[in-house]
This record gives structure tokens, C-alpha cells and sequence, in this order.
């Protein structure tokens, strides 16, 4: 198994990561907020002042005249001055004929950038004698029109200030949101931090509780307390620690079945070694050492088929996709001469097409031999042994291996499979594994073994159902 290369930001700490994802997106905002501070500062500014600049064009509307037959105006000195002095800065007039017969004041003031609409004032802004200034712009009707004139008359009223007041105005309102965003931004930082810190306080917790753990406690972790967001990975470490917890029974079993199944051989070699050492006779002495080879050739098939089932309750598995037709005919041609020299009759029975079964060859094969063997030893001279091959409608396949010659008792057969149980089979040598080992196979590759009586209830049949697809079959954790 390949380990999985981290990103570098995934390397660094949650709380870093989250203040550096959402820190600029608060620094964009902020300066967002600090244009529209600026906007609306300068919208609040500009509707300020044109008020005042539109008091000062109504007051001199005011003093328009025409009686005369011209156009006279008496200025409101006092209010032009009271004007300048709010200003902070210079103000001036015009007022003029829209067609430029009569002009008062500054003459060269700039004109409205749009047609002035009777009776609407029109503010903008432009520069007189050098300086930025801004302009208010009115029209109205003349009545009566100036001397001369048979058709209607208009008149242009324009006040014009410096903005030296307005932008000081416009900067106070500007600072004064800048502060308060300045304010705010700390504040939600602060409360960012403060949040990220609280959210992250189950994990720690979380940490602490496995950290604090002994060594051999492989009970899951509690997570009714944890937040919905974290349980999926609390109950992925619970996945882990039952995988955990089932390679060490699995190991424990193994070293319990070890020591349990090969103490008797051992000392039963080490008796009849004994025994040899003091046998002066050379005819006895070899059958003693015959017995020491049956004895020793046992307990090496015991230690084998032990390992086969340690290795197939804790291996990692490799699954490869393989004939089951080939792997059947495989086994059958290896087993067939032990079979003739014991006057069995061992036979394949499988499509002429070949089986895919994706799962684990090797392990797969010594389940196999294992049923073999047993079908073997139990059928004795004159028996009958077949290896059948079969596929199914749902894509599954078969493997059953029956024997004629004596079987199990219905009690017994609930129990094949059971590791170390041998029924009445207890005469003959062996470790009672080999179902065991079977049946640990099929379930690996997510199916199961059947134990059954054999044709006509003589025998037995053993069928291994390996299913399509074993990662959809097979059982959880």
C-alpha cells in the first residue's frame, strides 16, 4: 500500500489555514466598504453644500427685476458673504440672459454640461481662474421680458464656490468610516479567532481522550458528543481500531492454536527420538524412525495449514482477476497421481469456457487442496472424488468438491468448518483445519461455505460460492 503524499497546505495547522483563506476575503471586503465609505461621503458632501449653493442662487433669484425695461439685480450682500464665509474659500455669481444680451458678474463662469430645465437646478463641477470650483446652475422664465423682447425670456442664475470646505468635509467623513471599519475589521478578526479556537475545541478534546488511551484498550471511541462534522472521521478511526482489534485476535488465536495443536506432536517426536536412541535393535529402530517421518510429515502439514489460515484471517488482500476453469484443472492434474496410488478416482467436471473470478489466486488454491486432501484421505481405495466447476446466472461461481465413502452425521454438519473439529474422523490423522481454511477463504473473497451430504447422503460435497464482486459482498469493517 502506497501512503498518500499530503498537499503542503494540508500540512499546516486548521486554524492557520482558515485565517489565511479568510483573511483576505475580510481585507477585500474592507476595502470595498472604505469605496463605498468614500462614495457616500462624497454623495453626503455634495448634497450638503449644494444646498447651500442652491439657497444662495434662490436668494439672488429673488432680486431680479425687471420693471425697468432691463434687467436689474440688488445683490444680497450679506448672505454672499455669510456664503464665502461657509465656504471657507471664494464664491461667485453670474447672472445673464440665456441669449448673452445682459451678463452680470463673473462672465466666463463654466456653463452646465446639460440644457438647464426651467425651474431645476443643475449642479457640477469645473475650474475658474485656475481654481476647482463648484457650480450651481439655474433658469427661469422672465416676467415680464426685458424691453424689446416680444416672445418668452429666460434667465440664467450660476453660484460658484471653491471646494476647499466640501473636500475637507468629504475627508472628515471618509476618516471617520475608515475608523469604524477599522474597528469592525478587528472586531471580526477577533471574533474569526475566537470562533476557529471554539469550533476546534471537539478535536482537541477528541486528541486528548485517544492520547490519554492505554495501549491495549481497542474499544471504539465514543462519538456522541462529537459535532456532526466530525463524525465521519471518528467513526473512521472506530473502523481502524476494529481492523486493529481483529489482526490482534487473529494473532492471539493464532498463537493460541499454535501452541495448542503442535505441543502434542512435539512431544510425542521427542518420545519416539528417545525411544530410537535406546533400541539396539536395527529392524525396530526403523520402524521407530518410519514413525518419526509420518509423525514429522503431520506436524509439518499442521504448521502449514495453520500459517495458510493465519494468512488468510490478517493479509492484506492483492486481488487479481484469474481462470477458475485453469486454477480447478491445475489442481486436479497435481492431485490426480496421490489419488491413483491410493485407487481413487479423481475427476473435473467445468465448462469448457473459462470462469473470471477476481480475488486471490494462491490463497484460493490452498483452500482447494485442502478440501482435495481431505476428499483423498476420506475416500479411500475404490472412492470417487470430483472437483466441479460452475457459473452462475448472477456472475458468481462455484467450486464444490464431493467424495463418496463415509460423511458427517447431521449434528456434525452444522459444525464442519469449526477450527480443530474432526467428528468421527478423530481415527485418522490430521489438525482439523482444512474446512476451517476453506471457509475463511470464501468469506475473504466475500461469499461463504456449504458443507452438505454427498450424492445419494454418501460423502460429502464442500462448495465455495465466490461472488463477482467481492468488494460489493463483502461484509463491513
Amino acid at each position: 500500500m502506497h501512503a498518500v503524499k499530503a498537499l503542503p497546505w494540508a500540512q499546516a495547522s486548521i486554524r492557520r489555514f482558515l485565517l489565511v483563506l479568510l483573511l483576505p476575503g475580510l481585507g477585500a471586503v474592507f476595502a470595498g466598504e472604505l469605496w463605498l465609505g468614500w462614495r457616500t461621503a462624497s454623495e453626503a458632501a455634495d448634497a450638503a453644500y449644494d444646498r447651500s449653493l442652491l439657497g444662495a442662487v434662490k436668494s439672488i433669484d429673488s432680486s431680479i427685476s425687471t420693471a425697468s425695461g432691463g434687467l436689474g439685480v440688488e445683490l444680497p450682500y450679506r448672505m454672499l458673504e455669510f456664503f464665502e464665509l461657509t465656504a471657507q474659500g471664494q464664491v461667485f455669481y453670474r447672472v445673464a440672459t440665456e441669449d448673452g444680451l445682459v451678463e452680470i458678474g463673473s462672465a466666463d463662469l463654466p456653463i452646465a454640461p446639460h440644457p438647464l430645465q426651467t425651474g431645476q437646478p443643475q449642479f457640477h463641477e469645473g475650474e475658474y481662474v485656475g481654481k476647482a470650483v463648484r457650480v450651481g446652475s439655474y433658469a427661469r422664465e422672465l416676467s415680464p421680458p426685458l424691453a424689446g423682447q416680444t416672445g418668452s425670456q429666460r434667465v440664467v442664475i450660476q453660484v460658484a464656490e471653491t471646494l476647499e470646505a466640501r473636500n475637507d468635509f468629504r475627508h472628515a467623513l471618509v476618516l471617520q468610516s475608515l475608523a469604524r471599519d477599522v474597528l469592525l475589521m478587528l472586531a471580526a478578526s477577533a471574533l474569526l479567532a475566537l470562533a476557529i479556537a471554539w469550533a476546534m475545541r471537539p478535536l482537541d478534546r477528541l486528541r486528548r481522550d485517544v492520547d490519554a488511551r492505554d495501549p491495549q484498550d481497542l474499544t471504539p471511541v465514543d462519538d456522541a458528543s462529537a459535532p456532526v462534522e466530525v463524525r465521519p472521521l471518528v467513526q473512521a478511526i472506530n473502523h481502524h481500531i476494529e481492523r486493529n482489534r481483529e489482526q490482534s485476535e487473529a494473532r492471539r488465536r493464532f498463537i493460541d492454536d499454535a501452541s495448542h495443536q503442535l505441543r502434542t506432536p512435539l512431544t510425542t517426536l521427542a518420545t519416539q527420538v528417545a525411544y530410537a536412541q535406546r533400541e539396539a535393535d536395527p529392524v525396530a529402530q526403523r520402524q521407530v524412525l518410519d514413525n518419526i517421518r509420518l509423525q514429522l510429515d503431520e506436524t509439518i502439514r499442521q504448521t502449514n495449514q495453520m500459517l495458510s489460515l493465519a494468512r488468510a484471517d490478517s493479509a492484506p488482500p492483492l486481488r487479481q482477476a484469474f481462470d477458475a476453469v485453469e486454477l480447478a484443472e491445475t489442481l486436479v492434474r497435481h492431485w490426480w497421481g496421490v489419488a491413483r496410488e491410493l485407487g481413487l478416482d479423481l475427476g473435473l467436471d467445468a465448462p469448457a469456457h473459462a470462469l473470471q473470478v477476481i480475488g486471490e489466486p494462491d490463497l484460493l488454491r490452498e483452500a482447494l487442496a485442502n478440501l482435495l486432501h481431505n476428499a483423498i484421505r476420506h475416500g479411500g481405495s475404490g472412492g470417487q472424488a470430483t472437483l466441479v466447476v460452475r457459473g452462475l446466472a448472477d456472475g458468481s461461481v462455484q467450486m464444490m468438491v464431493t467424495y463418496s465413502g463415509p460423511g458427517l452425521p447431521p449434528d456434525e454438519l452444522l459444525r464442519a468448518g469449526e477450527r480443530f473439529f474432526r467428528g468421527r474422523a478423530r481415527e485418522l490423522p490430521g489438525s482439523g483445519l482444512g474446512l476451517a481454511i476453506a471457509r475463511t477463504v470464501a468469506e475473504r473473497h466475500g461469499g461463504g461455505m456449504q458443507v452438505t451430504a454427498g450424492p445419494e447422503g454418501l460423502g460429502l460435497t464442500v462448495t465455495l460460492t465466490l461472488p463477482s464482486d467481492p468488494h460489493r459482498s463483502r461484509k463491513p469493517g
